[in-house]
């Protein structure tokens, strides 16, 4: 929503609360001849102007504006403001005092909810910049070093030896090319600037998609799909969704040492529609199980065939995209052995 839309958003809304909250309290006047509940009403239409709209202003005009309803509309002498009589006054007294307490309360709690995300968001941004200067250095390093001995003594190696250094800068490329796309990704979700344009995608094609770009990577590693019998339609942005999937399955791949099974699958239940990748390797230590969406892992110890890779960048971005889409993202480890990551998202078209 634009800016400049806020405060008449702030004041139709407070409006609103405020007329629904006459039109209630007129009702219960009407049918049940009390006035008993009329001012816990309006403290609950200030607790609502205070919690839907920003700042302290609305709050404070909502708490003038109550009391003098009820002052007018539900006091003795009825259609009058008149805060002469004792009973009336102290009335006006409390029921300002409690709804300016509520009011006040109220926007403190979305002030400090407001801090308490910013936060958590500082918090992954450092996370994240632990992780990329992890993940850049190694690849990079790599490039520069094979790069810098074909240059330097080009006739010293045999052309399969410059193959493999050469396939070693590809590879290392790749990889550079999609961390630049995750950390992309998560900084344009974390800073609004990514608008999600959520269609109903049909799963099989996604998961089509998903492979044709993950078999080109790896050609060899055959996965165990799982999909429903019937069509299924999910609103999503596919584009990230899909890349939430490559992540994941890219994660095993990279992680899951001593795998032998990789298998991508999708269910539904009811209204919601559940992505997994699971695979049979060595499972996720318990500590680092715990963060290992936030980007703050530690970096796994390289073993003796492998360069090191760190796999919060990637399941960072998943995290984000999930969220974004209003989905939830887990991790376990298989009873059986090896790891699972699944993210759930909802079947039904959404605003």
């Amino acid at each position: 929503m634009h800016r400049s839309h806020k405060p008449l958003t702030n004041i139709l809304l407070s409006i609103a609360i405020l007329l629904l909250s006459l039109m209630l309290s007129l009702v219960i006047q009407q049918q049940f001849q009390t006035q008993a509940l009329i001012p816990a009403i309006f403290v609950l239409a200030v607790y609502l102007v205070s919690l839907f709209t920003d700042g302290y202003v609305f709050g404070f005009v909502s708490v003038l504006i109550s009391v003098m309803m009820v002052n007018y509309a539900f006091t003795f002498p009825y259609f009058k403001f008149n805060f002469s009589i004792p009973a009336n006054a102290i009335n006006a007294v409390i029921l300002i005092v409690v709804t300016l307490v509520t009011s006040i309360l109220t926007t403190q709690i979305k002030r400090l909810e407001a801090l308490r995300l910013t936060a958590e968001r500082e918090k992954m941004r450092a996370n994240l910049l632990r992780a990329i200067s992890h993940d850049l250095r190694t690849p990079l390093t790599t490039i520069y070093g094979a790069s810098s001995a074909i240059i330097d003594n080009y006739e010293s190696f045999s052309d399969d030896q410059k193959r493999q250094m050469i396939e070693g800068i590809r590879e290392d490329s790749f990889w550079l090319n999609r961390m630049v796309e995750n950390l992309l990704s998560v900084t344009r979700i974390d800073g609004g600037g990514l608008e999600l344009i959520r269609t109903p995608a049909a799963v099989d094609e996604l998961i089509d998609s998903v492979l044709v770009k993950f078999r080109k990577r790896y050609p060899d590693q055959e996965i165990e799909l799982s999909l429903p019998d019937e069509v299924c339609f999910v609103p999503m942005d596919a584009t990230l969704i899909e890349q939430v999937l490559i992540n994941l399955l890219e994660n095993a791949m990279q992680h899951a040492e001593g795998m032998k099974r990789l298998s991508l699958g999708v269910s539904t239940d009811g209204d919601y529609a559940t992505f997994s990748v699971a695979d049979d390797g060595c499972g996720i230590e318990p500590e680092r199980l715990r963060d290992i969406f936030t980007g703050a892992i530690p970096p796994k110890a390289p073993s003796a065939d492998s360069r090191p890779r760190n796999a919060g960048i990637g399941l960072s971005v998943c995290r984000t995209i999930v969220r974004a889409h209003g989905g939830d993202i887990r991790a376990r480890n298989l009873p059986e052995g090896g790891a699972e990551f699944s993210f759930t998202l909802s079947m039904k078209e959404e605003p």
